[in-house]
C-alpha cells in the first residue's frame, strides 16, 4: 500500500478508538456497562443490529463467494423480514416487561436454572466460536498487506477493539456501531461504482449484468428443491426463518443490541426496519461480486487469489507455475476476446444473437476454473496455504491491486471496522451472558464490583475469541463456517424459546431432557451430511417442540392424571 493508504488507514481506525472511548465514558455498574441504561433510540437499534450481523465476513467473504458460487447466496436471508414479525410481536415484549440483561434470564422466570445455565451454555460455545472466525477475518488483510504471520495479525486485530470494548461496554459498542455502519455502507457503494468505472468504457452495467447472468452468476432463485443444496428458496424462507428467528430473537449479541433502547416501540422500528433493508443490502453486496468477476473478465485475474500463498507455489513448482500462467493467458485472451464481442452485440441488438459465442464463451469459463480449481487443490494439499478457501481473498485482491491511491486504506479500514462492529458486540453480549446467568446467578454484589467483573469477562472472552481464530482458516468459506456452526446450536436454542413463549403446561424438567437430545440429535444429523447446514435450525426447533409435546402428553394420560 502507498503512504496515503497507510494514513487513511490508521488515521480511521484510531479515530474509531477514541470515538469508541469517549462515548463509553462514566460506566457505574452492571446496567450501564451491559445495558448503556436503556437509553438507546431506535435508530442506534438499527445500525447496531445490522453491524453486529454484518461483520468483516460480509464484506470480505460474500462477495468471493458471489465470484464463485453467483448471487444465491442471497435467497439464505429471505426468511429474515417474516422473522422480524415474529420477533417484535412475541419476544421484544417479554424481554422489555422483565427488564432482563440477558435473554436466558428470561428462561430462569419461566423454567429453572438448569435450563437457562444450558441454555447460555449453548449460546457461549456458539457465538465464542463464531466470534473467532471473524476476528480471523481482518486478520487476512494485514497479512496480506504487510507479509506478516497470520496468527500474529490474530492477536493484533482482537487486542485493538478490546481498547474501547473493554473500557466503554455497550455504549461504547453502540456508538462506534453507528459510525462504524455508516462508513461501511458508504464506502462500498463507492466500490461498487468503481467496479463499473473500471470496466471497458464500451461495457455499461447492463452490459456486464448480461455476462453475469451468461456466466451463470445471477442465479438469485434456485427453485429446485434438494436437502443438500445449501441454498435454494426453500431453505431460504424456511431454513433462513428459523435462523432469523433463532439468531435475532435468542442469540444475546443480537437481543443484548435491541434490549438497549428507550423502550419497546424503539426496539421494535429498529429490528423491522432492519428486516426491510438487510436484503437489498445483502443483494448489492453479493452483486459487487458478481461484477468483480466481470471485470477480471477482461482484465486477467491471478490464478490464486490469496498472493502470499501462490507466490510460495510458483517459487517451489517454477516450470509447472510458468506453464500453467502461460496456458491461462492464451485461454483469458480467447476469454475477454469473446466477452468483448458478447457485450457488443447485446449493446447493438437488444440480445446475443451468436448462440456459438455464448457456447464458445462458457466452455473457456469452464477450462478457466477447471485450472484454478487444480492449482487450488495442489496449493492445498502441498500445505501452501493455512487457509482451504481462496474465495476469501477475491475482493481483497481486487481492492488492492485495482483501485485508486487512497481509496484502497479506505476499505481495508473499512472491513476491519465491519469486523470490530460484529466482534465488539459479541464480546459485550459473550461477557453479559457468563457474567449475569453464570457468575453472579446466585447473588448480588455492589455496582463497582459489577464493573469490574464485567471486564474481566470481556476480556476474558476476548483472548479466547483470539484463540479460535488461529484455527479459522481450517473451516472454508468464512461466511458459510458461520452460518454452519450457528445452525448447529439455534434450532434447539430457539426450541427452548418457542416451548417457553407457547407451551405453557411443558415443566422445566420437561424442557431440559429435550433440548439435551435435540442437541445430540442435530449435531448427529450434521455430522451424518443427511441435510444442508439451513435446515438445522427448522429440525432443532420443532424436534424440541415435538418432545415436549409428546413428553407432556404421555404425562397427561398416564394413570396418575386420569
Amino acid at each position: 500500500m502507498s503512504v496515503t493508504d497507510w494514513m487513511v488507514l490508521l488515521l480511521t481506525l484510531s479515530a474509531m478508538i477514541g470515538y469508541g472511548m469517549y462515548k463509553g465514558r462514566g460506566q457505574d455498574g452492571a446496567h450501564s456497562y451491559l445495558l448503556a441504561n436503556r437509553q438507546m433510540p431506535w435508530y442506534v437499534v438499527l445500525l447496531g443490529v445490522m453491524a453486529t450481523q454484518a461483520s468483516a465476513i460480509t464484506f470480505l467473504s460474500a462477495p468471493g463467494l458471489a465470484f464463485s458460487d453467483g448471487m444465491r447466496f442471497v435467497q439464505n436471508y429471505f426468511g429474515l423480514p417474516l422473522a422480524m414479525v415474529v420477533i417484535c410481536i412475541t419476544f421484544i415484549p417479554v424481554f422489555s416487561r422483565l427488564k432482563v440483561f440477558t435473554a436466558y434470564e428470561f428462561l430462569e422466570k419461566r423454567f429453572d436454572k438448569r435450563t437457562r445455565l444450558f441454555t447460555a451454555f449453548l449460546f457461549l460455545v456458539s457465538r465464542g466460536l463464531s466470534t473467532g472466525i471473524s476476528i480471523y477475518a481482518p486478520a487476512i488483510i494485514l497479512s496480506s498487506m504487510l507479509g506478516w504471520n497470520i496468527y500474529i495479525t490474530n492477536i493484533i486485530m482482537g487486542g485493538l477493539l478490546m481498547v474501547y470494548t473493554w473500557s466503554g461496554g455497550a455504549k461504547a459498542v453502540a456508538h462506534t456501531q453507528k459510525l462504524q455502519f455508516l462508513v461501511i455502507l458508504a464506502a462500498m457503494g463507492y466500490a461498487g461504482f468503481l467496479v463499473v468505472h473500471k470496466l471497458p468504457q464500451d461495457v455499461g452495467i447492463k452490459e456486464a449484468i448480461y455476462l453475469a447472468d451468461m456466466s451463470g452468476k445471477m442465479n438469485v432463485i434456485t427453485t429446485k428443491f434438494d436437502w443438500h443444496d445449501k441454498y435454494n428458496i426453500w431453505s431460504g424462507v424456511i431454513g433462513g426463518f428459523f435462523l432469523s428467528l433463532s439468531y435475532f430473537g435468542t442469540d444475546h449479541s443480537q437481543v443484548g443490541r435491541y434490549i438497549t433502547a428507550k423502550d419497546t416501540k424503539q426496539s421494535r422500528t429498529g429490528l423491522l426496519l432492519n428486516g426491510i433493508v438487510k436484503v437489498p443490502m445483502q443483494f448489492l453486496i453479493l452483486l459487487v461480486g458478481v461484477l468483480v468477476f466481470v471485470f477480471y473478465s477482461f482484465q486477467p485475474a491471478p490464478l490464486y487469489f490469496n498472493t502470499t500463498a501462490y507466490k510460495t507455489y510458483i517459487a517451489r513448482e517454477p516450470e509447472k507455475a510458468t506453464s500453467e500462467i502461460d496456458r491461462y493467458k492464451s485461454m483469458h485472451d480467447k476469454y475477454r476476446n469473446l466477452a468483448t464481442e458478447i457485450a457488443h452485440l447485446r449493446q447493438q441488438n437488444g440480445s446475443t444473437k451468436s448462440g456459438r459465442t455464448i457456447e464458445e464463451f462458457k466452455t473457456t469459463q469452464i477450462q478457466i476454473q477447471s485450472l484454478r480449481d487444480s492449482i487450488a487443490r495442489y496449493i492445498s494439499i502441498q500445505g501452501y496455504s493455512p487457509d482451504k478457501n481462496d474465495t476469501n481473498y477475491v475482493f481483497l485482491y481486487f481492492i488492492k491491486n485495482s483501485l485508486p491511491v487512497g481509496i484502497v486504506g479506505l476499505l481495508f479500514a473499512v472491513i476491519i471496522l465491519a469486523s470490530w462492529g460484529s466482534i465488539s458486540a459479541a464480546l459485550n453480549a459473550l461477557a453479559a451472558s457468563s457474567l449475569m446467568d453464570i457468575h453472579l446467578r446466585n447473588g448480588a454484589i455492589s455496582s463497582e464490583r459489577e464493573l469490574r467483573l464485567g471486564r474481566l469477562h470481556t476480556l476474558g472472552w476476548g483472548v479466547f475469541c483470539v484463540c479460535i481464530a488461529m484455527f479459522a482458516a481450517k473451516m472454508g468459506s468464512l461466511i458459510e463456517a458461520v452460518n454452519i456452526l450457528g445452525s448447529l446450536f439455534y434450532g434447539t436454542i430457539l426450541g427452548i424459546f418457542l416451548v417457553a413463549f407457547y407451551m405453557k403446561p411443558v415443566t422445566g424438567k420437561t424442557v431440559f431432557t429435550a433440548a439435551v437430545v435435540t442437541e445430540i440429535a442435530v449435531i448427529g444429523i450434521y455430522v451424518s451430511g443427511i441435510v444442508s447446514f439451513l435446515w438445522l435450525n427448522v429440525i432443532g426447533a420443532l424436534l424440541m417442540m415435538v418432545i415436549c409435546f409428546l413428553v407432556h402428553i404421555r404425562a397427561y394420560l398416564s394413570p396418575g392424571n386420569q
